[in-house]
């Protein structure tokens, strides 16, 4: 059997795979497969296509961050501008699509801090994080679809945003780690 992602043969014989959903953004399917040692096991997978997450960082230190509902958890959660790939879209392509359509702001230079598994146990989505900068505001602001617009940019001071994620006020993962990854190649570039 192929792994999902990745180059690592797996351990883990696939018998037989069942699709039980197709949708938008994510597929469910159940492999039945077999342990090295024979037993029979179920492994139930998420397919996901995805996504792209900037840092975006003004010349003046702040950050971008936007704040919108999370349907699935019923809150508005403050993170970093993020969203899935179009199929076949190449990840820094997305990250800028994605900054420009949610804050209304283009950016100079992208640079990939990260490819990250967000739940590995469950899900193969993947998201590619990128500090941008040279950030200039585009005519006309964001572009946001249906969904998103409720959606607020927050303009914080980098290190405040840093410490408020370690301080946990911000629960999404891809702003943690974006947000650290970001202070760390920042710091690695001080002289």
């Amino acid at each position: 059997m192929t792994p999902p992602k990745g180059e690592t043969p797996m351990e883990l014989k696939q018998l037989s795979r069942e699709v039980l959903y197709t949708g938008r953004v994510i597929d469910l399917l159940v492999d039945r497969v077999e342990y090295p040692s024979g037993k029979a096991g179920v492994r139930e997978i998420a397919r996901h296509p995805g996504g792209a997450v900037t840092v975006p960082l003004l010349d003046d230190g702040r950050v971008l961050l936007v704040s919108q509902l999370r349907y699935p958890i019923g809150k508005r959660v403050t993170e970093l501008p993020a969203g899935k790939l179009a199929k076949g879209e190449d990840p820094m392509s997305a990250a800028g699509r994605e900054l420009a359509e949610e804050t209304g702001y283009s950016a100079v230079s992208l640079e990939h801090l990260a490819t990250v598994f967000t739940t590995p146990g469950f899900c193969d989505e993947e998201l590619h994080i990128y500090l941008a900068r040279g950030l200039s505001p585009l005519p006309g602001g964001p572009r946001r679809e249906e969904g998103e617009l409720s959606m607020t940019v927050e303009e914080v001071p980098f290190g405040e945003a840093v410490s408020r994620a370690v301080r946990g006020e911000y629960p999404d993962a891809k702003t943690i780690i974006g947000l650290l990854l970001a202070e760390k190649r920042l710091l690695e570039r001080k002289p």
